[in-house]
């Protein structure tokens, strides 16, 4: 969520930025140049009253004054072109000049920015601001004022600026702004960057919390942390209606492990009373023999229940653990059985380690080896094997029995589910359940596949790496994340 909202809080800062930077650098332009523009009205102004005493052109032999006023005009146009480098001459209006700097500036014929300038001050007005130069331009700056006596405009001062300098400091101070603009964006970026991971925190941690519950780590819940008040009171709802949802699963853990117990004592009576009553019947009684095998049979369902309960609500005690010898052990504790049967019972059990809980990890196996064998006819195999791979260490129980159909296998792990052609085969159909509770609450997975010619092949996997600490989010007795899609026959 941050990688769309964090990009479209940057572009519309960006164009915040930039609707406000454009207009402040074209001000800055403007500004320059009308800062230019009113030092040339000045200095036209100022040459416009030395030109009105000398608003007639000289006649042989006029009077030494008038020449001396035209001198000085003269020497002040030279002087003011040496200092400045400016353009500067007094036309009359027939474009002669009175006085020019340097000598051969003149007002042109043809069309252009200092003739248009000439044009409009003889018409007794200064001449416009001329067009904006902007710094990648070599234009110049051309204004012009009448000189007038006795209300006529007898002459016209012009002045031609180059505008190297001007666009100089334009360009300076358009860096500025860019300078500027680019520290803002940054600071933007920043903020950005905080007020996201303000706002998108609680909905980090809601997610992983949610995700935490939906995988079985029910103790899960989301901490008082930042954010706005709306994600604050999300958090708060959502913490209690996880309580609500934890309460409900150990209210029915809780039932069913009590009727299993409670159940227990009642039908133990009853098989009791079953084989005193058999005493009383002839031998070999089909019916009490069929009624002492369904009150067996309703006991093993009855363990399994209360073990199932147990198994989802244990908390997992990790240790780094041999697989290869809790394997060889369980193999072996299984022989005596797989013997009976006629079964070979094979181990291929090298020394592996990974991080499980012993105890409920021998459960597990215990229950898959105990599946495998009652599927497996005699004079067939069932072979455990260990296997280190990458960041996990399996060990796969193979089996040689009928094992099952491809639609089938998505049902394995379903509760009480057994397949149709294996229901004359002893078992309460939760064993590969428990297996799954047990190992899932150590951070482990279990997998199913079919093992050909013919059979089914159960893997365990626990992790080799030491498991992540539980957040501070997390009860003590939260559980690890239980795989998904995981089945079981």
């Amino acid at each position: 969520m941050r990688t769309r909202l964090l990009p479209l809080l940057i572009v519309l800062m960006a164009g915040v930025l930039l609707a406000l930077g454009f207009p402040l650098a074209v001000s800055v332009a403007s500004a320059q140049q009308q800062k230019v523009v009113v030092d040339r009205i000045d200095d036209t102004a100022r040459f416009a009253s030395l030109a009105q005493f000398v608003t007639t052109r000289p006649a042989p032999g006029a009077a030494a004054e008038t020449d001396e006023r035209q001198q000085t005009l003269q020497k002040e146009l030279d002087r003011y072109h040496d200092v400045y480098g400016i353009r500067a001459g007094v036309f009359y209006r027939d474009r002669e000049p009175m006085g020019s700097a340097p000598s051969s500036f003149r007002v042109p014929f043809a069309e252009g920015a200092l003739r248009d300038a000439f044009e409009e001050a003889l018409y007794s007005r200064g001449s416009h601001d001329p067009p904006q130069v902007w710094p990648w331009q070599r234009g110049r700056l051309v204004v012009a004022s009448p000189v007038i006596r006795d209300g006529d405009v007898v002459a016209v001062v012009v002045t031609d600026s180059p505008t190297g300098a001007m666009r100089a400091k334009t360009l300076r101070g358009w860096l500025v702004i860019a300078a500027g603009e680019v520290a803002a964006m940054l600071l933007a970026v920043g903020a950005a960057l905080r007020l996201t991971g303000w706002i998108l925190r609680p909905v980090r941690v809601l997610d992983a919390t949610t995700h935490d519950i939906a995988t079985g780590r029910l103790k899960s819940r989301v901490a008082a942390a930042g954010g706005p008040p709306e994600l604050r009171r999300l958090a708060r709802s959502f913490n209690e209606m996880a309580d609500n949802v934890e309460n409900v699963l150990e209210q029915q853990r809780a039932f069913v492990a009590d009727a299993s117990h409670q159940l227990r004592n009642p039908l133990a009576a009853l098989l009791l009373r079953i084989e005193v009553l058999s005493y009383e019947l002839p031998e070999g009684n089909e019916e009490i023999a069929s009624v002492r095998a369904e009150g067996k049979r309703l006991a093993r369902v009855l363990d399994d229940l209360l073990d199932l309960a147990l198994a989802e609500h244990a908390a997992a005690d990790l240790h780094l653990t041999d697989l290869g010898e809790l394997a060889t052990e369980r193999v072996e504790a299984w022989r005596p059985t797989a013997d009976e049967k006629g079964v070979r019972l094979v181990a291929d059990c090298p020394a592996a380690t990974g991080w499980a809980d012993p105890i409920a990890l021998s459960s597990a196996l215990d229950a898959v080896i105990d599946n495998a064998l009652k599927f497996t006819p005699a004079g067939e195999e069932v072979r455990v094997t260990v296997v280190a791979n990458g960041g996990t260490t399996a060990i796969e129980i193979a089996d040689r029995g009928p094992g099952l159909r491809e639609e089938e296998l998505a049902r394995i792990g379903d509760r009480f589910w057994r397949s149709t052609q294996h229901q004359n085969i002893k078992g309460s159909g939760l064993g590969l359940s428990i297996s799954r509770a047990l190992l899932t609450a150590g951070g482990g997975t279990i997998t199913y596949e079919t093992h050909e010619p013919h059979g089914l092949k159960v893997t365990l996997r626990v992790p080799r790496t030491a498991p992540v600490p539980q957040s501070r989010d997390a009860g003590p007795g939260e559980r690890l994340a239980e795989p998904q899609g995981l089945t079981e026959r």
